[in-house]
């Protein structure tokens, strides 16, 4: 059976992702931290995902769950990262030195271990696609992006860096930047606060899950020929700008 292994699989794009490629008849490698989730998945599918409860910034733990998945999902077509968060709302200089360290360990070294641990097999076999889930936040700065912007920057730049590397081979990258979405994403960035969460799309278009796993398997199931490098997302009502300056201020005023 042919698979893809979705990290931060339990919730938003990643739990999509993993719907969107089991209707077409793949196999899921499901990671994440929350167990629970990942087995209501196992549940609903259970000859085609295979849930692995692993923090992600745990390289050794990653190393090992990847070791031992068994001969029915070991053959990995493609590695979707999607794992990220970004805490805090706020200017640099009001920001916990704590949440960055959180954002550049989930979002840029748990991305590069497990990048790393796959890439191994996919250059063996010459084949293998790796689809990066970064930002518009990596191109389009706003108030109280600062690092984590930065670290979805870094996934982009990476992103084309890796692809470059692999000139000549049949190994294909693609980064997938999705703008103003609504999932869970809000409720971490606000450390569990629904009332500052839901603030953010008030009176705003803003896209889904199903949108952002839709546009991975467009990305995934183009000819061997064909490598999309990169794709960004917006909802229709969302400008460059991104729209927040006014919000972001009443949110820093609730904040302080």
């Amino acid at each position: 059976m042919k698979t893809i292994i979705v990290t931060g699989a339990s919730s938003g794009f990643g739990e999509a992702i993993v719907h969107k490629f089991v209707s077409h008849g793949y196999g899921v490698v499901a990671i994440a931290r929350r167990s629970e989730k990942l087995h209501e998945l196992q549940r609903k599918y259970p000859d085609q995902v295979l849930p692995l409860a692993v923090d992600l910034t745990d390289k050794g733990a990653v190393e090992l769950a990847l070791t031992e998945v068994p001969p029915l999902f070991s053959n990995i077509v493609a590695l979707i990262n999607n794992a990220g968060m970004s805490l805090g709302f706020g200017p640099s200089q009001r920001n916990e030195l704590s949440d960055w360290e959180d954002m550049v360990n989930i979002n840029i070294l748990a991305l590069l271990h497990i990048t790393k641990k796959v890439l191994k097999e996919f250059v063996e076999r010459n084949s293998g696609h790796i689809i990066n889930i970064s930002s518009v936040a990596a191109y389009y700065p706003y108030m109280g992006s600062n690092v984590y912007g930065a670290t979805k920057s870094f996934v982009s730049n990476f992103s084309l860096n890796l692809k470059t590397d692999l000139e000549g081979t049949d190994i294909k990258v693609t980064n997938i930047a999705p703008g103003l979405s609504k999932t869970e994403f809000a409720l971490v960035r606000f450390k569990g606060n629904k009332d500052q969460a839901e603030s953010i799309y008030e009176d705003k278009t803003y896209l889904n899950a199903e949108n952002i796993a839709a546009s991975v398997y467009w990305a995934f199931s183009q000819p061997e020929n064909v490598n999309i490098n990169v794709i960004e997302i917006m909802p229709t009502g969302q400008s460059f700008a991104l729209g927040f300056a006014p919000k972001s201020k009443r949110i820093l005023d609730e904040l302080n």
